[in-house]
């Protein structure tokens, strides 16, 4: 499998499950500002969407959007519990927080990224995600993990988005579950070995 990524983009969520679930993979660097491949190969001839993540199989098949591609991992290694089985109420809350964590907190943060977004875009964006990181933080209240004890793919998602406050000037102080959530999730062996790989731990 190669796992195509940019530096702390989005697919740092699949790049973390793909060492917490131990799968054999190559990581390929595909900046979203170049598009360049690292042997000089447009990326847009490879996924003609030309973002991140994407992943393809040695059998020529792939694919584009992470809740997928994470949900797709996690079922290759189902004893690592990465994700519910499928077909169970579990399973479903897992992918009502992948759903909530892009729609929500994803796209909430895209408008911070863009250098021609007005003031009052990137306000109105600001405030939008102190009320959604609010509930998630009423929400990891007693919990070490989105749906419990366990880990799951949904944290490796809400780790990467939430890693970007700090870039864009997000406040999470209030947000005393949230922080002790992502001290725990940044002290996982399988994170920190696809933050390393990305340049982003030392």
């Amino acid at each position: 499998m190669k796992l195509y990524f940019s530096q702390g983009a989005c697919s740092l969520s699949p790049h973390i499950v793909m060492h917490e679930a131990g799968l054999a993979f190559e990581a390929i660097p595909a900046p979203t500002k170049t598009h360049q491949l690292p042997d000089g190969t447009d990326f847009y001839t490879i996924n003609p969407l030309g973002y991140v993540p994407y992943l393809t199989l040695d059998d020529g098949r792939s694919l584009h959007e992470g809740p997928a591609i994470v949900q797709y991992l996690a079922d290759l290694v189902p004893e690592k519990k990465l994700a519910p089985a499928n077909g169970t109420f579990e399973r479903y809350k897992l992918q009502e927080w992948l759903t909530f964590i892009g729609t929500e907190l994803h796209k909430s943060f895209s408008p911070l990224f863009n250098p021609a977004a007005p003031d009052a875009t990137k306000e109105q964006a600001k405030q939008t995600l102190a009320k959604r990181l609010a509930w998630v933080d009423s929400e990891l209240a007693g919990k070490d993990y989105l749906l419990g004890e366990q880990f799951t793919v949904a944290d490796a998602y809400l780790f990467t988005v939430t890693n970007w406050a700090r870039i864009v000037k997000v406040d999470l102080s209030t947000f005393a579950n949230l922080l002790a959530y992502r001290n725990r999730v940044g002290e996982r062996p399988g994170v920190q070995a696809a933050m390393r790989a990305e340049g982003l731990l030392k």
